[in-house]
């Protein structure tokens, strides 16, 4: 850390562009290079879409979050777009993983969490034996299946690890 000013402190991050082997793209905020290293060394870099640990980094324009100093906007954009693809598609995949995780965060904030108990429970709300209110856990394709044919809502979302512990 270094100071800036009276009263003012930031921190400086390396700010990288990583790639899971699934082709989910994401920026990863570091210490140094060096921290980076280590972390990716360790597992600990995982991708918040999927979970895979299998990252690489991505070549980009140098960057720097000065935190609180600049917005994203004035922050130096990413150099080099993904081999192969168009500007625009890369876009809308960026777009869409956005609005993915987007609706993992709402899912997470407003729903209780039942566990492997949710088809029980999800049975339990369905036929008015427990209060109406929105619910997820864990639940196998047959349990899925069989809350089908009763008539009973399910939408599968496959939720990151990441985001099943408390969300920052």
């Amino acid at each position: 850390m270094r100071l800036a000013g009276p009263g003012h402190i930031h921190s400086v991050m390396k700010v990288f562009d990583l790639r899971c082997a699934h082709e989910h793209t994401f920026e990863g905020w570091f210490g140094s290079e060096d921290d980076y290293l280590s972390q990716q060394a360790r597992g600990l870099v995982t991708c918040p879409v999927c979970g895979d640990t299998a990252i690489v980094r991505m070549p980009s324009a140098p960057r720097l979050n000065l935190s609180g100093a600049t917005s994203r906007a004035d922050a130096a954009p990413p150099a080099a777009q993904e081999r192969g693809a168009s500007s625009g598609a890369v876009e809308a995949k960026r777009e869409l993983q956005t609005l993915w995780m987007k609706a993992v965060r709402h899912v997470m904030a407003n729903t209780e969490d039942v566990g492997g108990n949710f088809a029980e429970e999800a049975r339990k709300i369905h036929y008015r034996e427990a209060p109406e209110r929105n619910i997820r856990g864990t639940v196998s394709r047959e349990e899925t299946e069989a809350l089908a044919e009763e008539g009973i809502d399910v939408m599968p979302l496959p939720i990151p690890d990441g985001f099943k512990d408390t969300l920052q």
